[in-house]
């Protein structure tokens, strides 16, 4: 996708947290359930304008928008301008990753999993909170595409798929919740594979 949709439009993009706040606060309960206390020090790749960092208490974002980093900043997260497919720090610094509806945006997102296998230590535990595809989210979006300027040109995973993908980068499967179409898989740090 386009990153000029996210800075022309990254007030609107926010705001849709306000709006749906519903759903918004049942997919943040469902990812609190999912990974419980979070380890420090933790990043979330594509942390947008903040909306889950900042109740989940994590500290560092990637984000390759600045008008939405600069959100999440003002949210209190310390953001890095770049893309998960190349994070810009040493290797084996975090505990935990998280990555919630960024899935759908990667150009190359085998390629952002090793690098989250490589910025994690030992005991690395990741999030990947995802649209399905061939759920009822995605269907909206592709059948009203006018309707999601975020979404419409999206890349929907199903689960099976983004299991598969993420396994062989290197981690083992620990969940699986997938429900309405908003799925969210854990994983531990594996061996490389």
């Amino acid at each position: 996708m386009p990153l000029t949709v996210f800075e022309e439009y990254a007030e609107e993009y926010d705001q849709w947290f306000s709006y749906n706040r519903e759903i918004y606060l049942d997919e943040l309960r469902r990812i609190r359930q999912a990974i419980g206390d979070i380890p420090s020090p933790a990043l979330e790749i594509g942390v947008g304008s903040g909306r889950f960092a900042e109740p989940l208490g994590i500290r560092f974002g990637i984000e390759p928008s600045w008008a939405l980093g600069v959100m999440a900043k003002d949210r209190g997260i310390e953001v890095i301008r770049a893309v998960g497919e190349a994070v810009p720090v040493q290797s084996s610094i975090f505990r935990m990753v998280v990555m919630i509806t960024v899935l759908c945006f990667l150009k190359k997102p085998e390629e952002t999993f090793r690098e989250v296998h490589r910025i994690f230590m030992h005991d690395g535990k990741l999030l990947v909170a995802f649209i399905e595809k061939g759920g009822i989210i995605a269907e909206r979006y592709l059948i009203h595409p006018d309707k999601g300027r975020f979404l419409s040109q999206a890349r929907f995973y199903n689960h099976d798929e983004v299991i598969r993908m993420i396994t062989r980068t290197g981690f083992d499967l620990v969940s699986v919740d997938c429900r309405l179409g908003f799925c969210i898989l854990t994983f531990h740090k594996g061996d490389i594979v």
